[in-house]
């Protein structure tokens, strides 16, 4: 009986199989044990199906089939697992990028709670102010008056820093005057006459220059606590 090649293993030419081990190679797609220079030898110690006795041939090609069976089935298992492992990434990822932005929408959200907060608060201190106009005129006015005036005017938290700028612009004299520079008020406004935008009565009336100089802030620094911070880097608003 001739020997071919199938795969670097020896087969009878009709009817011939491997050993079992070897059938299970084939079906696999196994590398093949020996290369072409090395075919004889390897053939040499291979069993053909003919040479087995008649009544074993039947189990040992049963034998070879569930082989083939358990290696198929086998390699089903490794490739469903490693599907698996790939869908619960993926859904881990997923997960992850979920948490991710929801943590951030709900950071979002309490900035803006925040924010709107704030800015409830400011328009609540702000409707809660007089108005220069609400106030009798007097003779004079005491620093005390001037004062107890400007915490009834300013929103109460921006006080501090209105009171700071008048301090050192004035000491709360509303009729203070620089005499090198014309300045004049409790903010120093330069020239003095600028304060008639908010009252005729600019340089005797301390609570008209309070207006003045809360209108001057908010316009140019945002607030008094802003020319505040700014004063602080340059001596002057």
């Amino acid at each position: 009986m001739s020997r071919i090649s199938v795969r670097g293993f020896a087969v009878a030419s009709a009817t011939a199989v491997t050993t079992v081990g070897a059938v299970v190679g084939v079906a696999a797609g196994g590398t093949p044990a020996a290369d072409d220079n090395n075919f004889e030898a390897a053939a040499a110690d291979t069993t053909l199906l003919a040479d087995i006795p008649a009544g074993q041939q039947a189990q040992v090609q049963t034998a070879s089939l569930t082989q083939q069976a358990d290696a198929q089935a086998s390699a089903a298992d490794a490739a469903a697992k490693k599907s698996a492992e790939e869908s619960a990434r993926l859904q881990a990822a997923k997960d992850a990028k979920s948490k991710k932005q929801a943590a951030e929408d709900r950071l979002e959200a309490e900035r803006e709670a925040e924010k709107k907060k704030k800015e409830e608060a400011e328009r609540a201190s702000r409707s809660s102010v007089r108005d220069a106009s609400s106030f009798s005129a007097q003779g004079s006015y005491s620093v005390a008056d001037v004062q107890a005036m400007a915490r009834q005017m300013v929103p109460a938290d921006q006080f501090q820093c209105f009171s700071n700028i008048v301090n050192h612009e004035s000491t709360w004299n509303y009729r203070a005057t620089n005499p090198s520079s014309g300045a004049y008020g409790l903010m120093q406004a330069l020239p003095g006459h600028k304060m008639s935008s908010a009252g005729a009565d600019w340089q005797t009336n301390p609570a008209t220059q309070i207006k003045w100089g809360l209108s001057y802030m908010d316009g140019r620094y945002g607030s008094p606590c802003g020319a505040w911070s700014f004063w602080q880097a340059n001596n002057w608003y």
